[in-house]
């Protein structure tokens, strides 16, 4: 059995109960070594062997996967945040299934909801906006041409953007292009939830210039939008008094 896993965004504390339990329980853990936080792994049994997949392809990956398979013992696939979430997943269950291995998905906290805790932000802000793009620029993993940050942008939306700190300037014109304002209201937040977390709010015109003065290359998201500045909101209307809903009456007023 291999149990794929959401490690959360950074903090030991942030992985689910019951990831926590399959990561004690496993045999051989394969870890995202380059994004997981080590001290996870102080939580594995005795006996239990570790592998860093930083360092490994795929097929070395499955190879691991299938040996521990033929001794019948169980796998934890150890990726940070939440697997659905650029895990590259998908590849290893097909290849899985080719073989008849069985597998299943432990969800995580991603590190965009690690984020907007960081900030505390509420993205979806009722009058400012109701939807989240979660997206990226394109490097060398390419992006679909209808998916572009330019077309997204169209929507004013908020927008969180994973793998991209290091295209800052041509992420700054897209956004723009798109038809987000330089002063529209953006934040960076490096490594969420780690003792090492950093947060800078800043405009989408001053984005690659903020993340230069910290120092700021790797491992961040950037969040776009006027939910940044939790201002001008509409009060939801779930708790307002003149609304009824399911479990309540509206209070008349005079």
């Amino acid at each position: 059995m291999v149990h794929f896993i959401g490690a959360g965004p950074g903090a030991p504390d942030l992985i689910t109960v019951r990831g926590q339990r399959l990561l004690m329980e496993a045999d051989v853990i394969i870890y995202a070594g380059s994004l997981v936080n080590p001290q996870l792994l102080e939580m594995k049994k005795e006996g239990c062997t570790v592998y860093n997949s930083a360092v490994m392809t795929l097929e070395q990956v499955l190879e691991v996967m299938k040996e521990a398979e033929s001794k019948g013992l169980t796998t934890v696939r150890l990726h940070t945040g939440d697997p659905c979430l650029y895990g590259a997943i998908r590849e290893q269950m097909d290849a899985l299934d080719e073989l008849g291995i069985v597998y299943d998905d432990c969800p995580g906290v991603s590190s965009f909801s690690g984020a907007a805790a960081a900030l505390n932000l509420e993205y979806t802000l009722p009058g400012i906006s109701q939807s989240v793009i979660i997206t990226r620029m394109a490097g060398r993993t390419p992006v679909p041409e209808r998916e572009s940050i330019a077309s997204f942008a169209a929507h004013q939306a908020t927008m969180v953007l994973f793998l991209s700190t290091g295209l800052l300037e041509a992420l700054q014109q897209e956004l723009i292009a798109g038809g987000y304002s330089e002063d529209t209201p953006a934040a960076i937040v490096y490594k969420a939830t780690w003792p090492e977390e950093e947060t800078y709010r800043c405009t989408v015109g001053t984005l690659s210039d903020t993340a230069k003065e910290h120092h700021i290359t790797k491992t961040a998201l950037m969040i776009i939008g006027n939910a940044v500045a939790q201002g001008n909101y509409r009060r939801s209307d779930l708790y307002n008094p003149s609304f009824s809903t399911e479990f309540r009456e509206a209070v008349k007023t005079e």
